[in-house]
């Protein structure tokens, strides 16, 4: 009997919570009652002095400066805060990447346009009534040209084919006004104009260096507004309930505990963030192939595909091209007149106004290659520096955003309280979160969301891959495709099914990889199970009362 007072007196000792250097003064919260107020809280209600913490459901339940109230709102604004950070930096990225895109789309519009008004300006004095007639045929070119680059669906080689083909039929008229000649004729010359030729060899030749240059023009502009869009969506995805919790302790706990000054130490904040955005760091495959590939598809645009000769030049290839059907018109007009007959003679009369127009093209075309060349350098300056962004982005975030302390601090928040921090840094991406000691995370679960990203990335990859070698893509809309949750963008087969269990107690039983079956389920499954948990309970409870019994 005597020994009970003495044992019960050392059992409340060892249990009750330190309070540091102050003794039996409880410390004062002015720091945390000053930043409860700044976040824009009332404080009414806020502890002057530290209180006792056994409700605190996240932060250390030592003593403590916060009440249920003010932990809930400090987890809320934690989260907010959290989440405006990943909004932040993805908007920086969203911003390169829009930047990069603007000012390639505004050197490549330029380009046509410039190719465009060459040809009105010029046209008219060089060709007469052979232009003057015919302008909404080059009108019609540079609108399906446009048409094409902005990703709408049009087969470019045909669109240039008809050109040559509308062109054809237009001019042969007009340099044969004396005759005649009915569409049906015009059907009949235009089945016969591959093997005649009537424009040279400017079509087959424009049609293949400017297919290239359009199909990789266009991917590629493509590409960057197919980053920053995935990077929107990614920035906009929510904190699971145990984010916010980590998120919550890594923060604000320390302010709580009295220890405001104190910074969160480097490797507890890293295993945080990686929990956090595990999902977010299974884009970093994709995305550094996307990055990859636009750099691949920048080094053709200022090489072999030469965009800026080709592009620039259309309406002198053009020109080329009548020049060669005015200065070969007799030879052309009777190998026609060979295939397709003689013609009726007109009773119109004909025209010398061809004979005035026509001559050598003298059209010049101003090179905008080093533009090209400074556009193209600073794009791969800047996808190479993007090509880490998700793997990098928890680093980032502790130490710009979160101000973690150095990576050999051993007084800093630990999660608990200031000292060093043990457990080793996670790695990246769900798979490896399986045993993270900070963030509960089901990594059998992966965020479709992400899933719809990672699609979207090898989708125009892929697209970028064709365009490198001169392959036409088709550009729909696949923003609804999903990666399936059987493939292998969810999680290794040595993995799957795993779970981290930190607090059994408090966990829901795993049901997901039970068989279903029809009827009361797996028959004999939680029969087999019944005397285990029952067994269990009772060595539970002889357990709690056997002390009893020692006092005694």
């Amino acid at each position: 009997m005597r020994v009970f007072p003495w044992g019960f007196w050392l059992l409340c000792v060892a249990s009750a919570p330190a309070r540091g250097d102050s003794g039996s003064k409880a410390r004062s919260c002015a720091e945390v009652r000053q930043l409860y107020g700044a976040k824009g809280f009332s404080l009414s209600g806020v502890p002057q002095a530290e209180i006792s913490g056994e409700h605190l459901r996240i932060c250390p339940q030592g003593y403590t400066c916060c009440t249920s109230e003010m932990e809930e709102n400090f987890a809320n604004k934690s989260r907010s805060e959290f989440e405006a950070m990943m909004k932040e930096a993805g908007r920086s990225v969203q911003a390169t990447l829009t930047a990069q895109h603007r000012s390639f789309d505004s050197y490549f519009q330029d380009l046509l346009n410039k190719s465009e008004k060459a040809l009105y300006d010029a046209f008219p004095s060089m060709y007469g009534e052979l232009y003057t007639q015919n302008v909404k045929v080059f009108k019609d070119l540079y609108s399906e040209l446009r048409r094409y680059y902005r990703s709408s669906n049009i087969n470019l080689e045909e669109a240039l084919n008809e050109f040559w083909t509308r062109l054809l039929e237009r001019l042969f008229k007009l340099l044969n006004p004396q005759y005649h000649i009915t569409d049906e004729y015009l059907d009949c010359m235009v089945k016969h104009a591959e093997q005649h030729r009537p424009f040279g060899e400017v079509p087959r030749d424009l049609k293949v260096k400017a297919t290239r240059a359009f199909i990789a023009a266009r991917s590629y502009a493509q590409g960057f507004l197919v980053g920053s869009d995935v990077v929107r969506k990614v920035s906009q995805v929510s904190l699971s309930h145990e984010c916010t919790r980590a998120i919550m302790k890594l923060m604000y706990c320390p302010h709580c505990r009295g220890m405001s000054s104190v910074k969160p130490c480097n490797n507890y904040c890293l295993n945080v963030v990686k929990g956090c955005l595990a999902n977010q760091a299974d884009l970093s495959t994709e995305w550094k192939y996307l990055m990859d590939s636009l750099i691949g598809v920048a080094d053709r645009i200022d090489g072999p595909y030469n965009v800026d000769t080709v592009i620039g030049t259309i309406h002198m290839r053009i020109a080329e091209a009548i020049s060669n059907l005015q200065e070969n018109k007799d030879s052309i007009t009777s190998k026609v007149f060979q295939g397709c007959g003689n013609p009726k003679i007109s009773t119109k009369g004909s025209s010398s106004e061809d004979k005035k127009r026509r001559g050598k093209v003298t059209l010049e075309a101003k090179s905008s290659a080093q533009a090209l060349e400074m556009l193209v350098l600073d794009a791969k300056g800047n996808l190479t520096a993007l090509k880490t962004y998700w793997i990098t982005l928890p680093s980032s975030l502790c130490s710009k955003k979160v101000m973690a302390s150095s990576a050999s601090d051993d007084k800093c928040w630990n999660g608990m309280t200031k000292g060093s921090y043990l457990p080793e840094v996670m790695g990246d991406g769900l798979a490896n979160q399986i045993n993270n000691p900070e963030v509960e995370v089901d990594i059998t679960k992966p965020d479709m969301t992400i899933r719809q990203q990672i699609m979207q990335l090898k989708i125009m990859t892929n697209r970028l891959g064709n365009a490198n070698i001169g392959n036409d893509v088709d550009f729909q809309d696949t923003s609804d495709d999903m990666s399936g949750s059987g493939s292998g963008d969810s999680c290794p087969d040595d993995v799957c099914g795993k779970r981290l269990s930190k607090s059994p107690s408090t966990r829901q039983p795993e049901t997901h990889a039970i068989p279903k079956q029809s009827g009361h389920g797996v028959h004999g499954a939680s029969s087999r199970s019944l005397p285990s948990a029952s067994l269990l309970l009772l060595l539970l409870w002889v357990a709690a009362m056997a002390p009893q019994h020692l006092w005694r």
